[in-house]
């Protein structure tokens, strides 16, 4: 099996994720930045204090986002360690957001694979 990345429930892999480098790094400038971007691109207004996340499946601080996104909340009830684990993958939920997230999708779809 690949390298194990720290995934979110639907695929994402948190190490690219604006969000969390800014958090890690404890950088405020970065921080703005991340939500001057974010609010142009999710049509959303993000302020750089929703900035901080230690990643999706970790304990600790998750960006405003990640606290009502229904892919994590189902993960989170499924009790998986993320959506391939799933007696349901993929399900509709996921089909939405993988329109925007193809990398997401390529990720879980490989995990499936091993999983198999």
């Amino acid at each position: 099996m690949g390298m194990h990345k720290q995934l979110g429930y639907c695929g994402m892999d948190c190490a690219e994720c604006l969000a969390y480098i800014a958090t890690q790094a404890d950088d405020d400038e970065e921080r703005k930045e991340v939500a001057d971007k974010w609010s142009k691109d999710y049509n959303y207004e993000f302020k750089p204090e929703d900035i901080n996340c230690d990643g999706c499946i970790a304990e600790g601080r998750h960006t405003a986002h990640c606290n009502i996104c229904e892919i994590r909340k189902c993960g989170q009830d499924q009790g998986v360690i993320n959506c391939a684990y799933c007696s349901n993958y993929p399900c509709e939920k996921l089909e939405e957001f993988y329109k925007i997230a193809l990398d997401a999708k390529k990720t879980l779809d490989d995990e499936k694979h091993w999983l198999d």
